[in-house]
């Protein structure tokens, strides 16, 4: 994809990539890495045109001058400013994983620029909402029959015992895939390469997130918002993500059948569905 390059506020030089046609859809990536790895989510390019934003440091995106503009509450401006470019008065914008908080946090604080705001196995960190180990297993345990589980599973609890290893990190991988095949490794595999991990250290630090504020805006914010959860995904349990639907006073939360972190890989079909259902 060719890469389209806008200025933001401090003069970093931003790029997105745009896919399909119709109605625009910006789309925010998460774990501060490039937005390639979003594809075209399962096909929604069909229905939409997909605009999907690396942010400042990632992908084809700019390393910027200061490094605490990786805050995710900094990043709200450049997608501010991805609007202004676009020269839209209206957005409906989804978030994915820790994409979420970036989409939630420009949504309260620009709440009239919102359409419609989509939320996909979302982290939960900008509205402070709890995530046990307990429902985490619960979602592995879903997955007990698959001839990985066993290792899998064990470096979980090391990690949770908070043992964890970098070989724990990378045996816990399939957990956050309906299936553990070729195509699952090597979308895994190129993830890895791509994450910007100074800028994940700086995008959630210490004063990023006020929760409580954010709830309260949610509680009053005027657009439709749909939340799809994973069934087996342990990152986003299906439970705190309908904890989080309920935050909102117009959202939808459903729940893709066998589906783990990234649902449009594991059921394209079922993911366009209901995503372009939801955007109409």
């Amino acid at each position: 994809m060719t890469a389209i390059t806008f200025t933001a506020y401090d003069g970093t030089e931003l790029a997105f990539h745009i896919q399909g046609a119709g109605r625009p859809l910006i789309c925010l990536p998460g774990g501060m890495q490039a937005s390639a790895y979003l594809g075209d989510l399962g096909g929604l390019t069909r229905h939409r045109q997909v605009i999907t934003l690396d942010l400042r440091g990632t992908g084809d995106s700019a390393v910027p001058k200061d490094p605490a503009s990786y805050r995710c509450d900094r990043l709200v401006d450049d997608v501010e400013a991805l609007r202004e470019h676009l020269g839209l008065e209206h957005i409906d914008l989804l978030g994915h994983s820790g994409g979420a908080n970036l989409a939630v946090l420009y949504a309260t604080r620009h709440p009239e620029r919102i359409g419609r705001l989509l939320l996909i196995t979302p982290s939960v960190f900008a509205v402070g909402l709890p995530v046990t180990p307990e429902q985490r297993r619960a979602s592995m345990l879903l997955r007990s029959d698959e001839p990985w589980f066993k290792e899998a599973y064990a470096a979980f609890e090391e990690i949770a015992a908070g043992r964890a290893t970098e070989e724990h990190w990378a045996a816990i991988a399939p957990f956050s895939y309906g299936r553990w095949d070729d195509t699952a490794r090597a979308h895994q595999a190129r993830e890895a390469t791509e994450r910007n991990l100074a800028a994940m250290a700086v995008y959630g630090g210490e004063g990023v997130f006020d929760p409580e504020s954010t709830r309260a805006a949610l509680a009053a914010f005027p657009a439709p918002a749909l939340l799809l959860a994973g069934e087996v995904d342990p990152g986003a349990p299906p439970s705190a993500v309908r904890a989080f639907a309920d935050l909102f006073p117009d959202a939808a939360c459903t729940q893709q059948p066998g589906a783990g972190h990234y649902p449009w890989l594991d059921d394209p079909d079922a993911f366009v569905a209901t995503v372009s259902g939801f955007l109409g």
